[in-house]
């Protein structure tokens, strides 16, 4: 297994992008924070007001998936679902998303690197999932089509 980005006490939460459905005139919110000097700590309010509905943190990154397999997450979630979300380029318009569900518990979740599949504004492209050589960014989503707050503290992300 190979790290790809860890939280630590030298992490810099503001390497982070948020990007909320403000970019389409929702009005939900989220932030990523520093906990404990060792986790990273997604969390916010997704509302539904103003055609609204997500909440996410990009991160821009330049990682060969050379023969890796699977993304493997050590998160502890809230008991909601997430998306985790790969790009090849990071002007590509579409994300290849993989969903995954949180248990409240700290856990390793495996996602295959091919079943990551192409998405647009929510919609699913008619196009072959995740085939790049590298990925150049990485981010957290979540959009469960309900009014919700959520937390989700994230250790790791690896490639196995």
């Amino acid at each position: 297994m190979k790290k790809i980005y860890t939280f630590s006490q030298q992490t810099k939460p503001n390497e982070w992008r948020i990007v909320n459905d403000g970019v389409m005139g929702g009005i939900s919110n989220s932030s990523i924070q520093l906990i404990d000097n060792k986790y990273g700590q997604f969390s916010g309010h997704v509302s539904l007001e103003n055609n609204g509905g997500f909440a996410s943190i990009q991160l821009d990154i330049s990682q060969p998936v050379e023969e890796k397999k699977h993304i493997v997450l050590r998160v502890k979630g809230d008991g909601k679902t997430y998306e985790f979300r790969l790009k090849g380029f990071s002007d590509q318009p579409e994300s290849y998303v993989h969903s995954f569900n949180t248990t409240g518990e700290w856990e390793n979740i495996k996602l295959p690197i091919n079943q990551f599949y192409p998405q647009f504004r929510g919609r699913k492209l008619n196009l072959s999932n995740f085939n790049f050589k590298t990925i150049e960014q990485l981010s957290f989503l979540i959009a469960n089509k309900q009014e919700e707050d959520f937390t989700l503290l994230i250790d790791w992300i690896a490639l196995e």
